[in-house]
């Protein structure tokens, strides 16, 4: 098992591999994780709650989905080795539209909001790690965008196949259609090599 030590490396790595950063920064970020042990089907963030941890899947898999017009709609999926967050829930400490929801047995640590604040006024490299995290999830945001918007279904069944190969191992086909915005049909016909 790993120590808060070794997970705090790893989520630090994930911000900025190249940044070299203290012993004394690592020690205080491993001071701050929150383990959460989720069962299957288990939320860690329920709609109308406020985000108030950044997650790193330690084991495990989180899917974040919302519903709209009744239907659940895949949002994002958090694999191990990942830091997933709501971002807007998050930021603005205001009641989330997303649902975060542990879709095996997973292993979850936490950073809470209160800790990054009050140690990233005192830790600017804490501070620098944050920032990070925060700019990972924008552009993983911005390349779902750029990918419903430019690429076939084939292409984006493809690029998560290869980007993501345990979601297409582990997570029901229906919320990867939902997550690749096509009907479950349009995925069978894509798997199939119909597409």
């Amino acid at each position: 098992m790993e120590t808060n030590r070794q997970i705090a490396e790893q989520m630090i790595a994930l911000a900025y591999p190249t940044i070299p950063i203290s012993n004394d920064t690592k020690k205080l970020l491993a001071s701050l994780l929150v383990r959460i042990d989720l069962k299957k089907k288990d939320k860690f963030l329920n709609k109308g709650e406020i985000c108030k941890y950044i997650g790193y899947v330690q084991e495990g898999m989180i899917r974040q989905y919302y519903y709209k017009n009744n239907k659940e709609l895949t949002e994002h999926f958090a694999c191990e080795k990942t830091i997933f967050i709501c971002i807007e829930s998050f930021l603005r400490q205001e009641p989330s539209n997303l649902i975060a929801e542990a879709l095996l047995n997973s292993v979850v640590y936490g950073v809470s909001y209160d800790d990054l604040h009050k140690w990233g006024r005192e830790n600017y490299e804490l501070e620098t790690v944050f920032r990070g995290w925060l700019e990972d999830s924008l552009v993983l945001s911005q390349r779902k965008t750029d990918s419903m918007r430019f690429e076939t279904a084939n292409e984006r069944y493809h690029r998560l196949l290869r980007e993501h190969p345990e979601v297409i191992r582990l997570a029901p086909l229906s919320e990867i259609a939902s997550y690749l915005l096509m009907t479950p049909e349009t995925l069978s016909r894509v798997r199939a090599g119909v597409l």
